[in-house]
């Protein structure tokens, strides 16, 4: 079977957004999803060295909420501080320290934190040990680092390393 879907989430997803894409679910749609479902993993497999793997992923659920949620609260803020409705703006540069390893879970942690108005993620070292991400407004950057790591990072290590929380 691994050899017919190297990928299958790949595959799945692939089949799904075809038609979505083509705005259509004709039968030809559906062949042609089927067909690039079926030969775009087998193309793009030495694309892929690294396979993730989740370890539990129904907590992606959870922690997809909790991005859902800061991302509407995060707008109302960013809102209201740039309208000058809130206490001046002061911007910074923080060094977040990663206790996460796993690649595909730090590009997630990084794609949560710039998907998060006010805040954007710009660097990694190169040991992979931490991450430069630049904050619209910091008050108290300790704060802001455990806020991320409970929110986010522990998360993220329990879906993509399965480690204990």
């Amino acid at each position: 079977m691994k050899r017919l879907l190297p990928a299958p989430l790949l595959s799945v997803m692939l089949f799904l957004v075809w038609p979505l894409l083509n705005q259509s679910w004709s039968l030809g749609q559906l062949a042609l999803g089927a067909l690039l479902a079926l030969v775009i993993p087998w193309f793009t497999e030495a694309l892929r060295p690294n396979k993730g793997s989740l370890r539990h992923p129904l907590k992606i659920v959870r922690l997809g909420g909790v991005v859902l949620w800061d991302i509407v609260t995060s707008n109302i803020e960013v809102a209201r501080r740039i309208l000058g409705r809130e206490a001046a703006i002061q911007p910074a540069f923080v060094w977040l320290p990663l206790s996460i390893t796993d690649p595909h879970g730090i590009v997630a942690l990084a794609g949560i934190i710039t998907m998060t108005p006010g805040t954007l993620s710009s660097e990694l070292t190169e040991d992979q040990r931490h991450l430069l991400i630049h904050v619209l407004n910091v008050d108290d950057e300790a704060a802001l680092i455990a806020g991320i790591k409970a929110r986010y990072e522990a998360p993220l290590q329990d879906i993509f390393e399965g480690s204990a929380r």
